[in-house]
């Protein structure tokens, strides 16, 4: 085509030249990079295996793989994928079977569990196996004897030249040959003409070097030339010897006379010799034609070109696909959903979709939220979207980060699977808190910690945005403490943290100046003896604060406006302390009634905070506080599930 149109453009040439051609088939995904790398000389394609889902038996698929990335083999993909299976890198397969054959020399078969999302699957094949794999295109060659990097047009322009070079000197050389077997052939003919002359001088010769001088001495009459030539023969001789009336051999042409035995020479055919001149003829004036023109030697390329199509074409193997071949984020394959995750204190986890647990009325049963031991109560309960981030804090001071789909979907009375499959925790390292984020976009977010002591801690979000398998420090935890509660905090808002003997203080979050995350924080609330933290809560104007108690007992608090700041500045060691600014109803009197009197006013951190709730014995003590409005609907699961 560029031989016909040399204007061609780069879009035309991708339309005859789409890409390369795998012998093991597969599919280039991304037309982009080939456009980059036909008009550069440099990119990086992706290849891909060709795979599609299949329904088997009972509501199961499968994946079928019949083509692979050029330069790998089934046995080295198998085994690598059963690897990756036994590792857990990938979830959701359940075999692995080889079912090739000469009818189907690609059939590698990987049968899916019943839950097992297939997209989400192929998705995390074509991530870490070999079905998926990249290959360094690069149009390098050599200009003028110098290496360079060109352009495909450019590129195939230079082996257009490369060709014509190669063509022209091919034939010049057959050219050469052909005149030299052509002189050959009128010595011997003329040899033919004079026979008894050139027999009776070799025989009376005395050495082949006086019969070669006496030989080249013969003239043939010009007449009786063009009879042994032809006229066409004649006609090429005069033109390249001039017009003579009698014309000698030449040295060579008497060589090849003395080469031949007396037997030989007198045996020589007439018409054999006179058919392989003229075919010589014919040779020589179509290499003067070819050479006579650059035109011609590109047409004898095309020709040639057309003929090595016909032989050798076939149809494509490789697809060029239009969809680029990044791994997509696994977020994008999986169907946004609310969930219901609990993790257990011995760190059990599991997500269920909310809607399996119906609204009830206070005060009954409930339904089964999961399956437990005695000694392995739940810790971790809360809802979250299947694409929020999951930050899991651990006793060490460590974060983790996973996406919430990444929990294993169990039903809501299924006890769960154990959280140390899934992240590098050390020995002895267990589950602190957990907290569900939407992403770490936001520079004005931060995420606020609190400790067992009372010490909290605000980092900004996007500081927890790496993700390492061994996790982040969150915070440097001082020896005995641990982290209790963590919340997401913007400028403006204001904290209420709680104690376990009914104490509560509320401050503004910007009491606590931003640290990095491997820093100890300062103190939030000042604790009475044998008290401890016990949550934090981020207060809500048109919310209320619900104080729920280890017998069951709670109740609800407005948390209003706030009052102005009171008591002793940020990192004074005045106590702060006081009762509530309306009277408390006793929890017996209240259960998990509204106190609508009751108001948290505004302190500095680090006060002993104020009376709400009384930890009695009927009551006991704090165990949560959460804040909930009242078109909310709250979801409470004992320790035993």
């Amino acid at each position: 085509a560029l031989i016909d149109n040399p204007g061609l453009s780069m879009a035309e040439l991708l339309e005859i030249v789409p890409g390369p051609d795998f012998p093991t088939g597969g599919i280039v995904m991304g037309r982009d990079a080939l456009v980059r790398g036909y008009l550069t000389g440099r990119s990086t394609i992706t290849l891909r295996a060709r795979a599609h889902v299949e329904e088997f038996g009972k509501n199961r698929n499968r994946i079928v793989v019949t083509e692979i990335p050029y330069q790998q083999t089934r046995d080295a993909i198998e085994e690598k994928i059963a690897d990756l299976v036994n590792e857990d890198r990938i979830k959701g397969i359940s075999a692995i079977r080889n079912e090739s054959d000469l009818k189907e020399p690609v059939r590698l078969i990987l049968e899916l569990k019943r839950d097992a999302d297939p997209d989400v699957v192929l998705n995390q094949l074509y991530q870490f196996s070999p079905l998926q794999t990249s290959f360094s295109l690069i149009f390098l060659a050599l200009v003028d004897g110098k290496p360079r990097i060109l352009s495909f047009k450019n590129l195939l322009e230079e082996f257009l030249r490369h060709r014509t070079t190669v063509i022209r000197r091919r034939t010049q050389h057959l050219l050469a040959k052909a005149r030299s077997r052509k002189h050959t052939l009128e010595g011997l003919l003329v040899a033919l003409a004079n026979i008894d002359e050139v027999i009776r001088i070799i025989r009376s010769s005395k050495s082949q070097a006086e019969a070669k001088e006496r030989l080249c001495q013969i003239q043939t009459p010009a007449a009786l030339l063009e009879r042994a030539l032809g006229a066409e023969g004649f006609a090429i001789l005069t033109e390249e010897r001039g017009v003579a009336e009698t014309y000698g051999l030449s040295p060579v042409q008497a060589d090849a006379i003395l080469r031949l035995t007396l037997g030989q020479l007198v045996n020589l055919e007439q018409e054999k010799l006179t058919g392989e001149h003229r075919d010589l003829l014919a040779k020589i004036t179509e290499f003067r034609r070819i050479l006579s023109s650059e035109a011609n030697i590109k047409a004898l390329i095309r020709a040639e070109l057309v003929e090595l199509e016909s032989k050798h074409a076939n149809d494509r193997r490789t697809e060029i696909s239009g969809e680029a071949g990044d791994i997509r984020d696994m977020a994008e394959l999986i169907t946004e959903a609310t969930m219901v995750v609990t993790i257990t204190r011995s760190g059990y986890c599991k997500r269920t979709p909310a809607d399996v647990y119906r609204a009830q009325r206070r005060g009954g049963k409930g339904l089964k939220g999961a399956t437990v031991d005695e000694e392995d109560p739940i810790d971790h309960l809360f809802v979250a979207s299947t694409h929020d981030w999951l930050l899991v804090f651990t006793t060490l001071g460590k974060v983790f980060s996973m996406r919430v789909f990444e929990l294993p979907e169990l039903a809501r009375d299924a006890k769960g699977r154990a959280l140390v499959n899934l992240l590098e925790f050390e020995p002895g390292e267990k589950v602190a808190d957990c907290r569900a984020v939407g992403g770490f976009e936001d520079a004005d977010r931060y995420l606020m910690l609190a400790t067992r002591s009372g010490m909290v801690k605000k980092t900004a979000l996007e500081q927890y945005r790496r993700r390492r398998t061994k996790g982040l420090i969150a915070v440097k935890l001082r020896e005995g403490d641990e982290l209790v509660d963590a919340v997401i905090t913007k400028p403006g808002d204001e904290l209420v943290l709680a104690t376990a003997k009914g104490m509560a203080i509320r401050f503004p979050e910007g009491d606590a100046r931003p640290m990095g995350r491997d820093t100890s924080g300062v103190r939030g609330i000042k604790l009475g003896a044998g008290d401890r933290l016990v949550g934090m809560v981020v207060a809500d104007p048109d919310a209320t604060l619900l104080t729920v108690c280890e017998n069951g007992y709670g109740k609800r608090t407005p948390f209003g406006t706030g009052t102005p700041l009171s008591g002793p500045a940020p990192g004074e060691e005045g106590d702060g302390g006081g009762e509530a600014e309306a009277a408390e109803p006793a929890a017996e009197e209240s259960d998990d009634e509204a106190s609508s009197g009751m108001r948290y006013r505004t302190q500095h951190r680090g006060g002993k905070g104020l009376r709400d709730i009384k930890a009695s014995a009927r009551n006991g003590a704090v165990v949560s506080i959460v804040s909930v409005r009242d078109e909310d609907q709250v979801l409470m699961m004992t320790a035993r599930g």
